[in-house]
């Protein structure tokens, strides 16, 4: 069952709980009951996640996982004589940890019965990441386009991770597409920009 738009002010409070969950049967993104359309997303909407500390395990087991034994994430004594100083993380498998903490954000539960597809990923790599490190991530809804059917639209969220220490070590755009609750009547491509 498809609940109606929650009401400007529980999209507004929702706002400011950013990162937080919400209990069941608010009518705030990422209630039980609450979906949210292609029309509930705005330019400039802002959401931050909680944090998650970088572990020796992570990148163990993501190097396990994905095959990629490189030095620079294995190799204390190798890693020890790059610029870095020490081993870095691998890119991916922060991408991989933005991917869980933006799932976990009441805006993402909230479209997540809406959402068609994830059409691209497209992310910087602005800095390293150490083992210890603790990354959070703001997610920005930066652009969104009505398809020319009408029924759906690709919505550009752009994710960008700090670290502990205010870094910013990722800087990604992420597109979906996004159901429209109701069709729009004829051929339409709208833009718009935050």
């Amino acid at each position: 069952m498809s609940a109606a738009r929650p009401p400007e002010g529980a999209r507004t409070a929702a706002r400011e709980r950013e990162g937080t969950p919400m209990s069941v049967g608010t009518l705030g993104p990422g209630s039980a009951d609450c979906r949210w359309y292609f029309e509930d997303l705005q330019p400039g909407d802002r959401h931050r996640s909680g944090g998650r500390t970088v572990t020796e395990a992570d990148v163990v087991n993501f190097a396990g996982l994905s095959g990629d034994f490189h030095a620079l994430h294995m190799d204390e004594i190798f890693a020890a004589a790059t610029p870095h100083g020490r081993r870095i993380a691998h890119g991916m498998l922060i991408v991989s940890m933005t991917a869980g903490l933006v799932a976990r954000l009441p805006i993402m539960r909230s479209i997540e019965q809406t959402t068609l597809g994830l059409l691209n990923v497209s992310c910087g790599f602005l800095k390293p990441t150490f083992i210890g490190d603790t990354i959070r991530v703001e997610l920005v809804v930066k652009e969104k386009t009505l398809s020319r059917k009408g029924d759906r639209g690709t919505v550009v969220m752009q994710r960008v991770v700090h670290n502990q220490r205010g870094d910013v070590v990722i800087d990604g755009l992420w597109t979906l597409m996004i159901q429209c609750r109701e069709p729009a009547a004829g051929n339409h491509l709208l833009i718009i920009n935050s």
